[in-house]
């Protein structure tokens, strides 16, 4: 049987084939790496002179800034997809509009040592990451010329990550993106119809069914959508509505550490170290709180290739039931990891 899902916030339609459906070995054999050139990797401790001098470290008392004795550094991309020394103009070129290409994309260096994963490492740091994040969020708002903060995490060649050493991409942009305007507006429109928030209604309807299920904790919870794009996608939201993941305390951050650690861990231990994008969804600047829309990761493992018709149609078809995904995920056991 096939079956066309519907997402509620967004109001864009999967195609579930249950017919193809995939179990977890059929997807190993598509990974795809590349050489680990780890001899000139500019990102391990010792060659700090091989990146842009360092926006931000977490270092040992006494250590310098640009050398060794870091534990997690921030850096300019050497090669950003935004710029901020381009001035921000908008102009056109005949009938279609342009800009310069103003914003900010910063790389966070998560760990000294070069194959350390978030599945290797503690939640704690972790924790110390998502601070950053969070850290560096608030001082790129204050640019007005940056209206949206996007962070990133790829894992793996087929996701873009073309050096193995563990990092982050942080990315401040002039305009809102075109998928958060979509999450935003569908879930305006739910808002306005049902005085609901869309994902806290996903929240509760998560954990009463209980068969999409990853992980839970007391503030946060991971689950396979029930209109998943892709096999093993993965959602991580608060449990309690919040709108700004910026303005998250410490005891969210603690939460959310111990939460993404056991996801991505449960993900590798089942599909044998797939490469994956992590990336978060938050509201915008213009507005310090609203009660339609809800932060949250966004967990891609990349399985699957789109062909003509994905391209053409805009639907995305998934091999794989999210409740077979979900339960295989959930009876995964993870243990804690202390430094």
């Amino acid at each position: 049987m096939r079956e066309l899902r519907k997402d509620p916030a967004t109001q864009r339609w999967v195609i579930i084939s249950t017919e193809r459906n995939q179990r977890p070995h059929q997807f190993i054999s598509n990974h795809t790496e590349i050489p680990d050139d780890q001899e000139n990797c500019p990102f391990c401790e010792g060659r700090e002179y091989m990146t842009p001098p360092e926006i931000f470290s977490c270092r040992k008392a006494g250590s310098n800034p640009n050398e060794q004795g870091w534990d997690i550094r921030v850096v300019p991309d050497k090669e950003p997809i935004l710029d901020p020394a381009e001035p921000m103009k908008k102009y056109g070129v005949g009938m279609f509009d342009a800009m310069r290409a103003t914003g900010a994309h910063e790389l966070v260096l998560e760990t000294p040592c070069h194959r350390q994963e978030w599945g290797d490492i503690t939640a704690e740091r972790i924790g110390r990451i998502i601070a950053i994040y969070r850290s560096r969020i608030n001082e790129l708002k204050q640019d007005s010329r940056i209206k949206y903060v996007m962070v990133t995490k790829n894992h793996g060649v087929t996701a873009g990550a073309f050096l193995h050493h563990p990092h982050s991409h942080i990315v401040g942009l002039p305009i809102v993106p075109k998928r958060v305007q979509e999450e935003l507006e569908g879930a305006e429109l739910y808002y306005d119809y049902k005085e609901r928030c869309v994902y806290c209604d996903m929240v509760s309807q998560e954990l009463d069914d209980g068969v999409r299920l990853v992980a839970e904790t007391h503030d946060f919870l991971a689950f396979c959508p029930f209109a998943s794009r892709f096999p093993y996608e993965i959602w991580i939201l608060p449990k309690n509505h919040n709108s700004h993941f910026d303005n998250i305390n410490e005891d969210e951050v603690r939460g959310l550490a111990l939460i993404l650690r056991a996801t991505i861990l449960k993900l590798v231990r089942i599909l044998d170290e797939p490469p994956f994008n992590l990336f978060l969804h938050s509201s915008t600047f213009d507005q310090e709180h609203i009660d339609h829309y809800h932060w949250h990761f966004e967990l891609i493992p990349k399985l699957t290739k789109d062909a003509g018709f994905e391209w053409g149609s805009g639907f995305f078809i998934n091999p794989t039931v999210p409740e077979e995904a979900a339960m295989l995920l959930r009876e995964s056991e993870v243990e804690e990891k202390t430094e």
